[in-house]
């Protein structure tokens, strides 16, 4: 059977429709599908395409504050900010360099190119720093590369003028700008200053096409006087290094107070390490050990023993002792390496004789003794408000048992820093009075220290520390031409592993000049000296008589006693070294 011409022709129109409509039915249903997508992208949920959208083409930007300035007393710069330029990478971006153009921007770096094209083409999704210290004439070739991904922004670089000299003071802050010890850290709120923003539009290519809103400017930080004297610091530093290098010591510090501020003038430790370059960065050398350390003052400690005497009226300046040879305290011995059957108490102190401490320690109950030593301010912090300062060590007397308390009468059994050990002597260099401690300038004004000691007492033993730099006396090698110097002699062993060290020494000298109205007091400590001798007023006596008198020619003090001083002896005899204990 066969289908005519009109036939096939009629079959084609009842077709035609009912294919049209299905396409039809299509279209519109795909264009009303995209119409309700797209009322529900612009309408419900136009804030989660927009932070889309925003993510990708827009950007807040931070803009750096210059970090305030640290200056010494005097306004002599002793860290400040450099601007410098920071290249920064996106790898997202970066894939696509060439290998000629990745050796061009090595070039410029100086950088090797096989590790460059590493960080280059990471998988790292964000930015990452390629150099962060850039050079002006670096910057200016790098723009002009034209390179997609790669952006310069500039940031400040910390500087140091004063280098190692004031390094354990000043601190440094870490590749963010942010204060990592010193007084950078303990300061950073009010150096830091608050950064600025930006909000841009950016292209494909990283490009900033337009501001979306306007500049907030960043804050500069506050710049921060504090009360070192860079010229003091200086000679302090030189003198210290000069003593630890003769006497092949491991390391020292020294501590110049301003007696009657309480500022403190001048710290040095050793060894040190120069803050502008970290190649090699050792965070123990940084930490400032003269505030954050601690060791056993041995006989520097025995003006408080004899202070507690004296306040308690159990002897006076000239009080003669009896001194046997043989004193024995459970079980133990007590000795003087020179050893004498009668002291006076003042001569007590000129020869530093164990046994004549320990005689008026015992006199007294553990409470009396460890009150004047807590009023003085052992085992609590000095107050300086540096960071890691410590209060050292001293135990409630409630648990000492005799040995203890003999023990402590020469500076063992309790630990000390020595900031903490130099401003105890304000006591007596201000007529009993200690002043608060501060690192800050102080402007002149009426200042409440905290009475420690009666006058009497406290004028009585700086008297009788005079004795000590007088022929005869542990420290003459501390005596000043022109000026009367009191101070104390300390020898100490060593604790290494809990117990004490028969050859390592801890070495040490505080005192204060003029004595008839003291202006400084200093304290120096050497650490484990191995030269030719390592009694305190051999190695670090020294060191006080040459910074005290610098610097008391630097701040035009008058001397004190114009007649020429007794001569000096090579070696002074002591009896610093504690007895068999």
């Amino acid at each position: 059977m066969s289908v005519n011409y009109s036939s096939r022709k009629l079959l084609q129109v009842h077709i035609m429709p009912w294919r049209v409509a299905v396409v039809a039915g299509l279209l519109g249903g795909w264009f009303a599908a995209l119409g309700i997508r797209g009322a529900y992208l612009q309408g419900l949920n136009t804030e989660f395409l927009q932070d889309k959208g925003d993510a990708v083409s827009s950007r807040r930007l931070a803009i750096p504050a210059n970090r305030g300035m640290v200056l010494d007393r005097f306004g002599q710069p002793l860290a400040i900010s450099t601007p410098v330029e920071t290249l920064w990478a996106r790898p997202a971006d970066t894939q696509a360099l060439s290998r000629q153009e990745i050796g061009r921007l090595a070039a410029i770096l100086e950088a090797p190119a096989e590790a460059l094209a590493r960080k280059l083409k990471s998988p790292h999704k964000g930015v990452i720093a390629i150099n962060r210290n850039l050079s002006p004439e670096q910057a200016v070739k790098i723009a002009a590369l034209g390179l997609p991904g790669l952006k310069l922004q500039r940031e400040f670089r910390r500087f140091y003028p004063a280098a190692e000299v004031a390094a354990h003071v000043v601190g440094f802050t870490n590749v963010d700008d942010v204060g990592q010890e010193g007084v950078e850290l303990a300061y950073q709120d009010w150096l830091a200053g608050k950064a600025g923003a930006r909000h841009v539009l950016r292209d494909r290519r990283g490009h900033i096409v337009q501001d979306l809103s306007p500049v907030r400017g960043a804050k500069m930080g506050g710049n921060l006087g504090l009360s070192l004297d860079l010229k003091l610091q200086y000679i302090a530093h030189r003198e210290l290094s000069a003593a630890v290098e003769k006497n092949k010591a491991r390391g020292g510090g020294i501590v110049v107070l301003d007696a009657k501020t309480g500022e403190v003038l001048a710290l040095s430790n050793l060894p040190a390490v120069n803050p502008n370059n970290r190649r090699n960065y050792n965070p123990g050398l940084m930490r400032n050990r003269a505030i954050t350390d601690v060791f056993e003052p041995g006989s520097t400690i025995k003006p408080f023993t004899v202070a507690a005497a004296l306040e308690r009226g159990l002897v006076k300046p000239d009080t003669l002792l009896q001194l046997p040879n043989d004193y024995v305290i459970s079980g133990k011995r007590i000795t003087d390496v020179h050893y004498r059957p009668q002291l006076t108490v003042t001569e007590v102190l000129q020869k530093s004789s164990n046994i004549g401490v320990v005689r008026m320690a015992m006199q007294m109950r553990p409470e009396e003794f460890w009150d004047t030593l807590h009023r003085a301010g052992f085992g609590e912090k000095p107050g300086s408000g540096f960071p890691g300062e410590t209060g050292g060590r001293l135990r409630d007397p409630k648990t000492w048992k005799p040995l203890e308390q003999a023990t402590q009468a020469f500076g063992h059994g309790l630990s000390v820093s020595l900031l903490q050990l130099a401003r105890a002597y304000m006591a007596f260099a201000n007529d009993g009075v200690v002043m608060p401690l501060t690192f800050l300038k102080r402007e002149p004004q009426e200042l409440n220290g905290e009475r420690v000691l009666s006058v009497r007492v406290a004028r009585q033993v700086r008297e009788m520390m005079e004795t000590v730099t007088h022929e005869g006396g542990t420290a003459t090698l501390a005596q000043i031409p022109g000026y009367r110097v009191a101070g104390k002699t300390g020898t100490a062993y060593k604790l290494v592993n809990g117990r004490y060290s028969t050859d390592t020494y801890i070495s040490s000298f505080v005192g204060l000049a003029p004595a008839s109205d003291p202006r400084l007091i200093i304290a120096v400590m050497i650490d484990e000296p191995r030269g030719d001798a390592h009694y305190g007023g051999v190695v670090a006596g020294p060191v006080f008589a040459q910074v005290m008198a610098a610097s008391l020619r630097q701040l035009g003090v008058s001397p004190d006693a114009p007649e020429a001083p007794a001569t000096r002896l090579t070696a002074p005899q002591t009896n610093d070294l504690p007895g068999k204990a």
